[in-house]
């Protein structure tokens, strides 16, 4: 798929995966499914959900490395930032050939627009947060938040799967 189809299915991911509210349990809740869905998959990953500056969910599981927590940091830096899912903004950069330092002008110590990291948003209210995972390549990182989140909030995946092309509802 063209990386303008993605960012177009993204576009569409980030329009249909919103919240009417969105709290600390609701944070459990997410992360608890992001869990159960990594260990069934056996993925070596980190999951973190942070609200509104917050640390409210954070889980390493076996085969995860002190890494992780980086690029979980990293890359909830970019969504929060920019309030598009992390992967979106990466492949918005590729596609111009630039680096998000070159473009943004932030150090990539920080800053890394790489797949895994979607923004929380609570219609009516906007952005309050980011669900990052860190452990799979990031295109992989960003289908596992998106399954998560569409099964959360009682949405078809099928049209919203990166591998199955843009069918927009």
């Amino acid at each position: 798929m063209a990386i303008e189809d993605d960012l177009a299915l993204i576009r569409e991911q980030e329009r249909v995966l919103q919240f009417d509210r969105f709290n600390l349990d609701s944070a459990w809740e997410l992360g608890r499914l992001l869990r159960q869905m990594a260990v069934a998959a056996g993925h070596p990953i980190a999951i973190d959900i942070h609200i509104n500056g917050m640390p409210a969910f954070y889980a390493a599981l076996p085969g995860s490395v002190p890494d992780n927590a980086q690029w979980v940091r990293r890359k909830r830096n970019v969504a929060t930032r920019f309030g598009h899912a992390s992967y979106a903004v990466g492949l918005g950069l590729a596609r111009d050939n630039r680096s998000v330092s070159e473009k943004y002008g932030v150090d990539e110590t920080d800053y890394a627009a790489h797949g895994g990291s979607f923004p929380i948003v609570v219609r009516g209210v906007g952005a309050i947060g980011a669900v990052t995972v860190s452990g799979l390549p990031q295109r992989e990182d960003h289908k596992m938040v998106v399954l998560a989140l569409a099964e959360m909030l009682g949405v078809d995946a099928a049209p919203l799967d990166l591998d199955a092309g843009p069918v927009i509802v």
